[in-house]
């Protein structure tokens, strides 16, 4: 099956992939991975991002408008994938569907792209108690304990303060003042921080954990996520 029908059938095969067979497409998969070359080669590819918020940009371009204006609080933002077609069903079946087969996919796509610098500690974004308790896990600390694991890295944590609003319906705009004071350390973290997230959309929950970041005593924070949803001029 072509990945394009993949995708219109809800990517349910996914749940019923073996080790050894593509998940996108069931045929025989690389060796050691969980997909073919053909699926691989098709994946949503970010190839020209703004280094600092991962946001596509024309080939060439190092940073996008946003980031020259009003540049966040984070250095850089590694995504190696575009929150679009199989991405996108794939980061839902492991978020809304708690599917792990799809998690590992996902932190094995990051492990294919991952940060030029290697930072002191993985950081995942915390959730409020009651998100947790509605999904039922924490899909950031979900991947960034896989990547700790793969890498030798050690995690370190914040914790979220204020129960703010979803961020599903604001703008930029909102979803910065929305996250405003929301996460603390409560000891110092090590001097370079990469926080890891399953989609970047505007940057806005990074800006606010590298600000806490920051102001509890980092020098530098990164992003690793694995995909970006691409809002151009949005």
């Amino acid at each position: 099956m072509a990945l394009k029908q993949w995708i219109q059938r809800g990517g349910h095969w996914i749940k019923q992939a073996m080790p050894g067979y593509c998940a996108f497409c069931l045929a025989p998969a690389l060796a050691g991975q969980g997909w073919c070359a053909t699926c691989l080669d098709e994946l949503p590819w970010n190839l020209h991002a703004c280094r600092q918020c991962g946001d596509p940009v024309t080939h060439g371009a190092s940073l996008c408008g946003h980031c020259l204006v009003a540049p966040p609080a984070f250095s850089t933002t590694q995504a190696g994938l575009l929150y679009q077609g199989a991405i996108k069903q794939l980061v839902h079946d492991f978020k809304f569907q708690a599917s792990p087969r799809a998690g590992m996919l996902l932190a094995e796509l990051m492990l294919l792209t991952p940060p030029v610098t290697q930072g002191s500690v993985l950081l995942s974004v915390p959730m409020t108690t009651t998100h947790a308790r509605t999904r039922g896990f924490n899909q950031s600390y979900w991947l960034a304990e896989q990547l700790s694991r793969q890498l030798g890295i050690s995690m370190v944590s914040a914790r979220r303060i204020k129960n703010s609003p979803s961020q599903r319906t604001l703008n930029r705009r909102q979803r910065a003042a929305n996250l405003a004071g929301v996460f603390v350390f409560e000891s110092p973290p090590p001097a370079h921080v990469v926080m890891v997230d399953d989609v970047v959309t505007t940057g806005a929950t990074g800006h606010a954990l590298a600000c806490a970041a920051l102001d509890a005593g980092a020098k530098r924070v990164d992003i690793w996520a694995a995909a970006r949803t691409p809002l151009g001029k949005d």
